[in-house]
C-alpha cells in the first residue's frame, strides 16, 4: 500500500495519504485547508486519484480541507454520523468501510474527545489512525465538544487497545516530533491511559488538567461543521462576509440561531421552513403563520430550487432538527440560514400566535 505521513507545522496536525498501488485510488485522512495545494501536488506526483477525503472528527484547532478537496477533485467526503453536521457526502458509523481500490478503512467509533470521533483501521489491521482519541503518550482533551473522560476511556480500551499489540498507531497530532507508536507501547507507557490505570484514575487525571481555551476553536469549529468551506468556494477565494440580516448567535455545536422573539417580530423576512412531519405541523403545537412544511428528510432536495442568498429561518419542535437542517444548508452554500432556538416548544411557552387547524402547505 502507498502511504505518506504529512505534517502541518502551525497546528502540529498530521495528514495521512493512503493509496492502492494497482488501481491508484487514494484516501486522505485529516487534511488541513492551508495544505491543500501540497496534498494535491503529492497526489499528482504519485499518480493517484483521490476518491475520499475523511476526517477523524470535527476539529477545533484547524480548518479542514474536506470541502476544498471535494471542490477541486470531485472526491467524496466523510465524517461520523455523530459529528452533528450534514456537510459530508457520507456519514459513517461503527463497522462501515471506506473503500479505495482493493483496500478499505474500517470505521471504529471512538467518542470521548468529541461525540463524533472515529478511528480508521486498515483492512489488514496493521495501521490505525486515531485522530485525537489517542495520541502518542497522551490523548485528546475531554472538556470541549461533548467531551467525556469516562467515554474516552471506554473507547480507547474497547476499540484501540483491543487491536493487536504490534498495530501501528498514527495520531492526529504530535507536539514533540514523534510520528508513530504501537498498541503495546501505549498500553504500557501512556501516562494517562496505560500502565494498568483504571477508569476512575483516568477521569481524575483528565478533570485535573488546566488547559487553555483552544485558540482557533471559534473559527475552526463553525467552519468545520461546513467541511471547511461551502461548496463552490475555491481554495484561493476570499469569501465576502454576508451582510448582517439577523442577530445570529452560534450554539456550542456551531448552529446559527435566532430567538423566537426575533422571528415573531420579523414575520415575512425570508422563507420560514418547518422541518417537522406533517402530523406535527397540524398537531398540538401548531405552526407559525406563513411557514412552509418541508420535512427534514426532504430539505436538501427542496433547497435546490431556493436562491443561495435567500434568508431562511428553519423551525422544528425543539431546535434539534432545525439545527441539523441549518448546518446542512450552510454546507450547500446558503449564507443566510438560521435555526429558531428552542423550536415550537419555546414558541408555545412565550404564548406567541400559532395556526393549528390549517392544512399543511407543501
Amino acid at each position: 500500500m502507498i502511504f505518506r505521513q504529512l505534517f502541518d507545522a502551525e497546528t502540529s496536525t498530521y495528514t495521512y495519504l493512503l493509496g492502492d498501488p494497482e488501481t491508484r485510488e487514494a484516501v486522505l485522512i485529516d487534511p488541513v485547508l492551508e495544505q491543500v495545494e501540497r496534498d494535491l501536488q503529492v497526489i499528482r506526483e504519485l499518480g493517484l486519484t483521490l476518491v475520499w477525503a475523511v476526517d477523524t472528527h470535527v476539529h477545533a484547532d484547524h480548518v479542514t480541507g474536506l470541502g476544498t478537496l471535494r471542490e477541486r477533485t470531485g472526491c467524496k467526503t466523510a465524517l461520523s454520523e455523530r459529528a452533528g453536521t450534514g456537510c459530508p457526502d457520507r456519514l459513517v458509523k461503527q463497522g462501515d468501510r471506506v473503500t479505495f481500490g482493493r483496500r478499505y478503512l474500517e470505521v471504529r467509533e471512538t467518542p470521548g474527545h468529541t461525540n463524533g470521533c472515529v478511528t480508521y483501521v486498515t483492512d489488514d489491521r496493521r495501521l490505525a489512525f486515531t485522530g485525537d482519541a489517542l495520541l502518542i503518550r497522551g490523548c485528546g482533551r475531554t472538556d470541549f465538544q461533548q467531551g467525556s473522560a469516562k467515554t474516552l476511556f471506554g473507547s480507547v480500551h474497547g476499540q484501540i487497545f483491543s487491536l493487536d499489540g504490534e498495530t501501528l498507531l498514527y495520531p492526529g497530532h504530535d507536539y514533540k516530533g514523534r510520528t508513530v507508536t504501537t498498541v503495546d507501547e501505549e498500553r504500557a507507557h501512556n501516562p494517562r491511559l496505560g500502565g494498568g490505570k483504571g477508569e476512575d484514575e483516568f477521569v481524575a487525571i483528565m478533570n485535573g488538567l488546566q488547559l487553555a481555551y483552544p485558540k482557533k476553536i471559534d473559527t475552526a469549529l463553525p467552519a468545520n461543521l461546513q467541511c471547511g468551506v461551502p461548496r463552490g468556494l475555491p481554495v484561493t477565494a476570499e469569501a465576502e462576509p454576508p451582510a448582517p440580516w439577523a442577530p445570529v448567535v452560534r450554539s456550542p455545536g456551531g448552529v446559527p440561531e435566532v430567538t423566537c422573539e426575533w422571528v415573531a417580530a420579523n414575520a415575512g423576512l425570508g422563507r420560514l421552513v418547518d422541518v417537522r412531519e406533517p402530523d406535527e405541523f397540524v398537531g398540538a403545537l401548531g405552526h407559525i403563520s406563513g411557514a412552509t412544511l418541508v420535512p427534514l428528510a426532504t430539505v436538501e432536495a427542496a433547497a435546490s430550487s431556493w436562491a443561495p442568498g435567500e434568508p431562511l429561518v428553519i423551525v422544528c419542535r425543539s431546535g434539534g432538527r432545525s439545527g441539523k437542517a441549518a448546518l446542512a444548508l450552510e454546507a450547500r452554500g446558503f449564507s443566510r440560514v438560521v435555526s429558531m432556538k428552542g423550536g415550537m416548544l419555546q414558541w408555545e411557552q412565550l404564548k406567541l400566535p400559532v395556526e393549528r387547524l390549517a392544512e399543511a402547505r407543501a
